[in-house]
């Protein structure tokens, strides 16, 4: 028998359905940049996961009885209680985002030239190191390089190669180990607790506050009860514990798996750092019982954190992605593989393997996907992270040409995902037609969020 379905939409929104010529001109007017695509003309939207996702009805009630008094609204309170019974955490602040989190953490704990290490930092934390006058170092496990492995870890952290760092003549300029779960930048890879264990062991061995960015912290808890021995049994909710247990505290964005349109969290058990941090908070985002959000979206959170960790909202999650990727594979694209939860990554450098790093073969398939089937997605690829010379040309390649559709939650069905299948499906007939592209200008720090390209074809 098939499973029942638990979730039922509530709320009908119309989907865009332009011309392919009105695609055309439009993704030339956006100077071919997917972030700068205008969200009407878009019809499946892949870019984010991020505040991009459907509320509840219960979600929608508690917005109704928001409190928007300046300070210690009862909403504050609904907020801190329902943090609190998934951190251990004495020191808890809203933030309006998970990067103003990370802006307030580094900005209090880092000084020029020390050291974040990380499995791997994403691209608004690595600026914010790097903003602080810190350098953001990363080392993933080595099987996260194999993209075709079906090895259930790959977020992990290189747990020698972190000994190592903290044990050699670099050891006394790290300031902190952040683990980020799951690893959105290698492919949305979980991260077991066998390793988030044995890091927090070495961090504090050395002196060093171990911390997460717990973005997907509920999706990285439903793979582990999925994929990790003698994890089976638990509700999700107590592995979600568990993790937050291991830290010294935390950055979240709850506009992921806070199922919120806004919010995110900076929470710790250091008493000096937090009287640091809160007065960033006050002076940045706003006092520190609301930090930046409304009320509403205060309730909102409160709300989408007791719903995350339902085990039938996780397999929901954990199915799409998966036929997602089976749709792909179909359609001879690979993908980073297991499937993950919030996305998949597609292998553009396999797919367009006509295009060279230097004609940004995964950015290219973004453009393309949006082309053909108004899909908007992003590039995790050489635009992103190749290093370039000063006239904008790619100087050091990325490993790899990716390309990641974030799936929003409780958004899209099977027949979208379908939809995408079929688009990538007609890509990869004639994946020779896709052209490359090349840069013609872009910002020193964060450059895919506003730079401009154009067509080599």
């Amino acid at each position: 028998m098939l499973d029942f379905p638990t979730t039922l939409a509530a709320v009908v929104k119309p989907v865009p359905a332009l011309s392919r010529d009105d695609r055309e001109r439009e993704i030339e007017r956006a100077g071919y940049n997917p972030f700068k695509i205008d969200g009407r003309t878009v019809s499946i939207d892949f870019l984010s996961d991020s505040g991009t996702g459907a509320l509840s009805t219960a979600q929608r009630a508690a917005a109704e009885r928001a409190d928007e008094s300046y300070a210690c609204s009862a909403s504050w309170y609904r907020f801190e209680e329902s943090v609190r019974d998934l951190v251990p955490y004495q020191h808890i602040f809203p933030v309006h985002q998970g990067r103003a989190a990370e802006r307030v953490l580094f900005s209090s704990l880092l000084s020029p030239g020390q050291i974040s290490i990380s499995n791997t930092h994403f691209d608004t934390t690595r600026a914010n190191v790097e903003i602080a006058g810190g350098r953001a170092l990363d080392l993933p496990c080595t099987a996260s390089s194999d993209l075709d492995s079906d090895l259930p870890f790959k977020g992990d952290i290189d747990l020698g190669a972190l000994e190592r760092t903290l044990a050699g003549p670099e050891g006394s300029k790290v300031a902190i180990v952040l683990m980020t779960i799951t690893n959105n930048g290698l492919g949305g890879q979980p991260v077991s607790i066998a390793n988030m264990t044995a890091a927090a062991e070495i961090a504090r061995r050395h002196g060093v506050p171990f911390w997460l960015d717990g973005a997907r912290f509920a999706e990285n808890a439903w793979l582990v009860t999925r994929r990790e021995p003698g994890y089976s049994s638990w509700d999700p909710r107590d592995v979600a514990r568990h993790q937050f247990a291991l830290a010294d505290g935390c950055v979240i964005s709850l506009k992921k798996d806070g199922l919120g349109h806004a919010g995110g969290l900076l929470a710790m058990r250091d008493d000096a750092l937090a009287q640091r941090c809160k007065a960033l908070v006050i002076a940045g985002e706003g006092f520190v019982t609301y930090g930046g959000i409304s009320g509403r979206d205060l309730e909102v959170v409160a709300q989408g954190l007791r719903e995350v960790t339902d085990p039938q909202h996780l397999a929901g999650r954990e199915s799409s992605a998966a036929l997602l990727a089976e749709l792909a594979h179909q359609a001879g694209v690979s993908t980073v593989r297991p499937s993950g939860m919030h996305a998949i990554y597609l292998n553009a450098g396999r797919l367009l393997a006509h295009l060279t790093p230097a004609e940004f073969p995964g950015h290219a398939l973004a453009c393309e996907l949006y082309r053909r089937g108004g899909i908007r997605a992003a590039e995790l690829g050489s635009l992103y992270l190749g290093e370039l010379d000063d006239g904008l040309r790619l100087r050091e390649p990325a490993p790899f040409e990716l390309v990641r559709l974030a799936i929003p939650r409780r958004s899209y069905d099977e027949t979208h995902l379908r939809f995408v299948g079929s688009v990538l499906d007609d890509i990869a007939k004639e994946p020779e037609q896709v052209p490359g592209y090349r840069l013609t200008s872009a910002p020193p720090l964060l450059r895919h969020f506003d730079c401009r390209l154009t067509s080599l074809s």
